[in-house]
C-alpha cells in the first residue's frame, strides 16, 4: 500500500468566523510560577487534541451553534479560575529558563465554520484534515481553543497547548474539570501546582545511567522539511487497531515466557510489534545499524512510593512528571529474534524509570546542569539510526470530556513535531470494545513499510468504524 503524498491542502473550506480572548472569570494575582526540573526538559513544542461531536441539533437539547459557544466560553472562563496557568505567558527568567507569568492574559477562543460533514473528514490523513485546520495554531500564550462547526451540525472543539507547562495528563485534568463546569458540576479534582514536589534533593545524586538517556544542549534540532528527501518526511496517520489483534500481540509475546510473573502487557506486546515491524523492513543496505524505541513513563505513582497521601496530592499535579527511557539494538537482532524477546527489551527500557528513584535523580540531574537546557537523547540525536518513543493513552478519560450534548464519537492527540524521532500514541476507541485508536507521526518510509507488512493489523481509521455513516 502507497501512502499518499504529503500535503497541506484539505479537503474542506474553512472560515475563521470570530477570535478573542477569553480570561479566567475571577481576577488572578499576578506572579511568577517557576517550571519544574522535568518542565525543563521538554522543548518549546505544542501538543493537539480534538474532541468531535455529531449533530448537536438533532440531540435532546437541540443547541444551535451560537449556544455552545456560549457554554464553552463560559465554561472554559471559570475553568481558568483553578487553571490560571492555562491563562498566562511563558516568558524567561533572568537565568534565560521560561517561566510561566500567570497574569490571565486569557486563551485565545477562534470560532470557524469548515463546510464539510463529519463523516467526510479523512481522520485516518491528520495532515490533511487536523493540522493547522481543526487544532489551532497558538501564537500567544500557554493555550489556545478552537471551536468549528460543521455542515452537517457537527462540532470539533480543538485545543493545543504548550508542552513546557503540561504533559497529557495534566490536559486531560483540564479537559475533564472544563466538561464538567460546562454542565454546572462540582470538579472532581483540583489541580495542584505545588512544584516542591519535584524539589532537587541537596545534596543531589543521580545515577550514571542518566547521562546514557538525557543531555544538555543548547537548541533540539528540529527537521527544515524542504532540505529532506520525500521518504525522510515525517508524516502523521491515525489507525485503529482490534481488541482481538492486541490480546493476539499479547499472547505471541508471552509465548516463550517461562512464568506467569513474567507476562508482558499490552502496551509492551504492541510496542514489541512496532518495534520490530519496521525493523523487518528495513534494507539490509541501508546505513543504518540500530534502531532505538523508548518508552514515555509517568512518574506520578512512582513519586508517591506506595505512600497515600502522597499518592493523592500527586493525583492532582499540574505539569510535567515524564521521563522517557530507550533502548538500543541491531536491526539485524530485531530481525532475527521472537517478539517475544523484542517484549523483553521493551520490559527492560521500562523497568528503568519505573522507581521513585529514577525520578529524583532526573530532578537532580537536571539541577546539576542548569541553566544549560537539556532533552532526551532519543529525541535529541539521530546519528544512531532510526528511533520512535511510544506514549500510553491509554488512559485517556475522552468519554468525560462531555460538554453537555453528549460524548464525543472521535478524539485523537496531534503532535507532528518537527524531529526526526517518531511519536506514537495509542489510545482507547470511541467504541469502548476494547479497540485501541494509534496516532502515529513517523518519517514517511517507516509508514509505508507498516502499511505494507502490518496492514493486517493497523487499519487506516474511517467513517464507516466510527459508525457515523
Amino acid at each position: 500500500m502507497c501512502i499518499k503524498e504529503i500535503t497541506t491542502k484539505r479537503n474542506f473550506n474553512l472560515k475563521m468566523s470570530n477570535t478573542e480572548l477569553v480570561a479566567a472569570v475571577l481576577p488572578i494575582q499576578e506572579h511568577w510560577l517557576p517550571l519544574s526540573n522535568l518542565d525543563l526538559l521538554l522543548p518549546p513544542l505544542d501538543v493537539g487534541v480534538i474532541f468531535c461531536y455529531q449533530n448537536l441539533i438533532s440531540v435532546t437539547t437541540k443547541l444551535e451553534f451560537g449556544s455552545t459557544v456560549r457554554i464553552l466560553k463560559a465554561s472554559l472562563a471559570e475553568t481558568l479560575v483553578s487553571y490560571y496557568a492555562f491563562a498566562g505567558e511563558i516568558v524567561q527568567n533572568l537565568a534565560g529558563e521560561p517561566e510561566v507569568l500567570c497574569n490571565n492574559s486569557g486563551v485565545n477562543f477562534t470560532e470557524a465554520f469548515a463546510d464539510v460533514e463529519l463523516k467526510e473528514i479523512n481522520f485516518y490523513n491528520p495532515d490533511e484534515s487536523i493540522e493547522g485546520n481543526l487544532v489551532p495554531k497558538k501564537k500567544h500564550g500557554v493555550l489556545a481553543v478552537q471551536v468549528t462547526q460543521l455542515k452537517c451540525g457537527g462540532l470539533v472543539v480543538g485545543c493545543a497547548f504548550d508542552h513546557r507547562v503540561a504533559d497529557a495528563y495534566s490536559a486531560n485534568l483540564f479537559l475533564v474539570s472544563w466538561s464538567e463546569l460546562a454542565q454546572s458540576k462540582p470538579l472532581t479534582q483540583l489541580p495542584s501546582f505545588r512544584k516542591s514536589f519535584l524539589f532537587p534533593r541537596h545534596p543531589g545524586y543521580y545515577d550514571d545511567s542518566i547521562d546514557g538517556l538525557y543531555v544538555p544542549i543548547p537548541t533540539i534540532p528540529l527537521i527544515k522539511p524542504e532540505t529532506l528527501n520525500p521518504n525522510d518526511q515525517a508524516i502523521s496517520r491515525i489507525y485503529y487497531v482490534t481488541g482481538e489483534k492486541i490480546n493476539h500481540l499479547q499472547s505471541l509475546a508471552n509465548r516463550d515466557q517461562k512464568s506467569t510473573k513474567f507476562q508482558r502487557s499490552k502496551l509492551e506486546s504492541f510496542s514489541a510489534f512496532l518495534w520490530k515491524t519496521i525493523a523487518c523492513g528495513i534494507k539490509e543496505t541501508s546505513n543504518s545499524k540500530n534502531f532505538r524505541f523508548g518508552i514515555i513513563v509517568d512518574g506520578r505513582t512512582r513519586l508517591s512510593n506506595g505512600d497515600d497521601n502522597q499518592e493523592k496530592l500527586l493525583k492532582g499535579y499540574f505539569g510535567n512528571v515524564l521521563s522517557i527511557p530507550f533502548g538500543n539494538k541491531k536491526i539485524e537482532e530485531l530481525k532475527e529474534k521472537s517478539l517475544s524477546w523484542v517484549a523483553n527489551a521493551i520490559h527492560e527500557i521500562i523497568e528503568k524509570a519505573v522507581t521513585r528513584e529514577h525520578f529524583l535523580g532526573l530532578i537532580d540531574w537536571v539541577e546539576a546542569h542548569r541553566p544549560e537546557p537539556a532533552v532526551t537523547k532519543i529525541y535529541a540525536t539521530d546519528d544512531d539510526g532510526p528511533a520512535v518513543v511510544v506514549s500510553s493513552g491509554q488512559q485517556f478519560p475522552a468519554r468525560e470530556i462531555d460538554f453537555g450534548w453528549g460524548e464525543p464519537v472521535f478524539w485523537s492527540y496531534h503532535f507532528p513535531w518537527a524531529g526526526k524521532s517518531g511519536y506514537v500514541m495509542p489510545m482507547p476507541s470511541p467504541k469502548g470494545n476494547g479497540d485501541w485508536i494509534i496516532y502515529m507521526h513517523l518519517m514517511k518510509w517507516q509508514l509505508e513499510l507498516i502499511e505494507t507488512s502490518a496492514s493486517h493489523v493497523f487499519k487506516p481509521v474511517t467513517a464507516n468504524y466510527l459508525n457515523l455513516m
